[in-house]
């Protein structure tokens, strides 16, 4: 899974893996001279080395703990304005810019994080699926993403790793991930929170198609029978482990919106659900 962080299929993930080799590198700078100093002094004051002398009173001049501390400190000098930079270059709740990578107009799905599954609703497209999304290739993905569950509904966190950042779902909350995919392929989509039972089953296929054959998936799924109303929905939130990929040709109007506000008021609750 690790090893999917250094192949990227993403400007986002792109940017992460430059991020991650240049704070590496820049660490390396303590790192190296520490390991080189850990195994001489393990060789030096080894137990038969009695020419070794142990002086733990010996003093230490200034120029000693300077030195001791500039370079930790010059490694954070150097960290610091990188993540900063980073950190809002790469948030998540920013739309991919403009650039020539874009291709195909920008889509937005709808993400449920469930015990041990996760729901994908299409809003435009009116379809859902469970445990496999499809998007455009260098189409701009918007993920909005919420949680539920039967009683308290447990925290998931979200994660394309060869598309880029992971982001938190959590009940009675909204979170936003903008991505994008480079080119068509198949990737792993997991949940990196530990929340109960199911969580090794809680993956998900992700895949990055052409403009044409997304329209003709979701034209393949129109064409099949049933509704993802609250009946269904009730039943999907029951726990279950390692569900199959499963596919909804319509879905009631604003579930997403009334999934987030059950947990209010019991006012706004009667007015959402039906």
């Amino acid at each position: 899974m690790h090893l999917l962080l250094l192949t990227p299929q993403g400007p986002t993930a792109a940017a992460e893996r430059l991020l991650i080799i240049e704070s590496v590198s820049i660490m390396l700078i303590v790192v190296l001279p520490l390991l080189a100093l850990f195994y001489y002094f393990a060789w030096r004051y080894r137990a038969n080395n009695q020419k070794a002398r142990y002086d733990p009173n010996q003093p230490h001049p200034l120029w000693k703990e300077m030195f001791l501390w500039l370079i930790p400190a010059a490694v954070i000098a150097l960290l610091a304005p990188l993540s900063w930079k980073a950190a809002h270059a790469l948030d998540p709740y920013k739309s991919i810019a403009t650039n020539n990578l874009i291709t195909n107009n920008p889509i937005t799905i709808q993400v449920i994080a469930l015990p041990w599954k996760w729901l994908f609703i299409y809003p435009a497209q009116n379809i859902a699926t469970v445990n496999f999304v499809a998007f455009p290739e260098r189409a701009p993905i918007r993920f909005e993403l919420t949680a539920d569950g039967p009683n308290d509904a447990p925290m998931s966190s979200f994660w394309i790793p060869q598309l880029g950042s992971q982001i938190y779902a959590m009940a009675a909350m909204e979170t936003e991930l903008n991505l994008m995919a480079d080119s068509t392929g198949e990737f792993v989509g997991k949940d990196t929170e530990i929340n109960g039972e199911g969580y090794a089953g809680m993956t998900f296929k992700a895949e990055s198609v052409s403009q044409d054959d997304f329209n003709n998936w979701v034209q393949s799924i129109k064409q099949s029978s049933g509704t993802l109303d609250w009946n269904v929905y009730n039943n999907l939130l029951q726990p279950s482990v390692s569900n199959p990929p499963a596919y909804y040709p319509s879905v009631a109007s604003h579930l997403f919106e009334g999934v987030i506000m059950k947990y209010m008021s019991p006012k706004l609750n009667a007015e959402s659900m039906p």
